[in-house]
């Protein structure tokens, strides 16, 4: 079968290229063309021949790198090329004529093309469902209306959508299946190290997110915020890691690391090692925040929106308590969240320094964590989807 995947940032990527093995696992005649990044395009290359004849054939159609954008004002500066995307995207549909469209996560851009591909007669499937349950409660009238099939990936998910009749798929959540393969879970640290050609010396972690407009705001921050740490008999010798996003380059960080007076380092590629062998983590809220408790690191959550209009819009917008997936498992502060003004150096070393020094403090987090862990399920999550996905379009 013909499967059109579309996932418009970095976590979309992440799922989209676990489901294209299941998928792939579950099909071996599938042929999938993809909205989405290196990692999907990684999984095409490993399995299917790209075709030489000129034809249309599957593959990256678009990387999301050139359009990930998030917030109100955002959103306003890229709308021109935004939509000159979705022209795009519905014309190349129309041409790969699949099976099934696909879509992944990032809801504005991909409601749009769930109306369209569902008023051209093709099969549209949901996977990872838009925050429906934090905002913009609306959309619930459009995923009844374009969508065929819903796949959600939280347990917090399954009352929220029965409240709201809408059908779904729970099988687990995939990140499960994107930490448990992963070479961080099963290299050591010493390896890590000496891959990277660390010394070998204590890791704090540092995510400043994805986006530039994450990396703007938060980089001045964790500067500060590594200087005053290090500043302190203690911490004198712990080294400060920066995972450089995906999709960045070294120059989104640069300009913030000079004259810094903390032993303060970018890597890239290596997002999910420096997680797994850090004493503590900052995490930019998102997808990275669960992956650490997946690995079992403390941290604290922060984050700063550059745009106060935004944040002003998104305060009364947003209906949950928490802006972590971790701690909205279990419905309470599992780990910190400091927001805007309250993530500053000060408060970020005060609660670093408890996740380090405070073994009672560290061991309730740990203890919440296999919790959100236990909630989460087991492994094979993806596969269980693809193979969900196909049985569907079969029958």
């Amino acid at each position: 079968m013909k499967y059109y995947l579309i996932a418009g940032e970095a976590s979309g990527d992440l799922h989209g290229s676990n489901l294209m093995k299941g998928l792939y696992a579950r099909d071996p005649q599938a042929e999938i063309r993809f909205w989405g990044g290196g990692l999907m395009d990684q999984v095409y290359k490993a399995n299917e021949t790209p075709v030489a004849d000129g034809s249309l054939h599957g593959g990256l159609v678009k990387d999301y790198k050139e359009g990930a954008v998030m917030g109100f004002w955002e959103v306003v500066k890229m709308a021109k090329k935004l939509l000159g995307n979705v022209r795009m995207c519905k014309k190349d549909i129309l041409a790969w004529n699949p099976d099934v469209v696909i879509l992944i996560d990032y809801p504005g851009f991909n409601f749009k093309i769930a109306e369209f591909a569902h008023k051209k007669g093709f099969k549209v499937f949901y996977y990872i469902a838009p925050k429906v349950w934090a905002s913009r409660e609306g959309r619930i009238k459009k995923l009844k209306a374009y969508v065929d099939q819903l796949f959600i990936v939280f347990p917090f998910e399954i009352p929220y959508f029965q409240t709201k009749g809408v059908d779904f798929i729970y099988k687990g959540n995939p990140l499960v299946d994107a930490i448990a393969g992963s070479r961080a879970m099963n290299e050591s640290r010493e390896d890590f190290l000496r891959r990277n050609r660390l010394p070998d010396k204590p890791v704090i972690a540092m995510l400043a997110g994805s986006r530039k407009g994450e990396i703007s705001t938060m980089m001045p921050v964790l500067t500060r915020f590594a200087e005053q740490l290090s500043a302190q008999p203690r911490y004198k010798d712990y080294q400060f890691i920066i995972a450089g996003a995906p999709s960045r380059q070294m120059s989104d960080y640069s300009p913030y690391l000079q004259q810094v007076k903390a032993d303060v380092k970018v890597l890239f590629g290596e997002t999910q090692s420096i997680i797994r062998h850090a004493e503590a983590a900052v995490v930019n809220s998102g997808t990275a925040s669960l992956e650490t408790v997946l690995f079992n690191t403390p941290q604290v959550v922060g984050y700063i929106n550059d745009c106060k209009l935004t944040y002003q819009i998104a305060k009364h917008i947003i209906k949950v308590k928490y802006i972590s997936l971790g701690n909205l498992t279990v419905n309470r502060l599992a780990f910190k969240e400091l927001i805007q003004d309250d993530c500053n150096a000060d408060a970020l070393v005060n609660e670093v320094r408890s996740l380090i020094e405070d073994e009672d403090y560290r061991r309730k987090m740990l203890s919440d964590y296999h919790e959100i862990q236990n909630l989460l399920g087991k492994a094979g999550a993806s596969e269980a989807i693809a193979a969900e996905m196909i049985r569907l379009l079969r029958s």
